[in-house]
């Protein structure tokens, strides 16, 4: 049998650890800008949120008043007296609010059609890339009782 060759003794190595000196620091300094960004962004799709929905109750409101009213004028006028009061409600409200009615032919059995329209504010949120204003709208559809009398 024949023997393994012995191996050569080693020096001992001596392993120094080195703290680590500022690391934090740096990391703090590279993520706290991409997490304020990131918390800035949900934020601003909070906003939007809230004013899409702030929107669709108003065009709701809107296309009900104007089903019950009595002709195609008194419709847009119902529609943007209870639209625009549902759209401005509650904070951030929209701003430039647009109501537009299309109530033809206004006849039992018909259905009258309101858009509202606005733009929500993002501009103090200072996201990169996102833009000053961000666009809201919506429509909706309510049909006018076919059993009413117009007079």
């Amino acid at each position: 049998m024949t023997r393994p060759a012995a191996r050569a003794p080693q020096a001992p190595t001596r392993t120094t650890r080195r703290a680590p000196t500022g690391s934090a620091t740096v990391e703090l300094v590279v993520l706290a800008p991409v997490v304020i960004v990131f918390v800035l962004f949900v934020v601003a799709l909070g906003r939007y949120e809230t004013v899409r929905a702030q929107v669709v109750g108003a065009a709701r409101a809107g296309a009900e008043a104007a089903a019950e009213a009595g002709d195609g004028t008194a419709a847009a006028a119902a529609a943007a007296s209870a639209a625009v009061p549902v759209a401005a409600g509650a904070a951030p409200a929209c701003r430039h609010v647009r109501v537009s009615t299309v109530a033809a032919p206004f006849a039992p059995g018909g259905s009258v059609t309101v858009d509202v329209r606005c733009s929500v504010s993002t501009a103090d949120l200072l996201v990169p890339g996102l833009p000053g204003s961000l666009p809201v709208s919506s429509r909706v559809r309510a049909p006018i009782d076919r059993f009413r009398s117009v007079p």
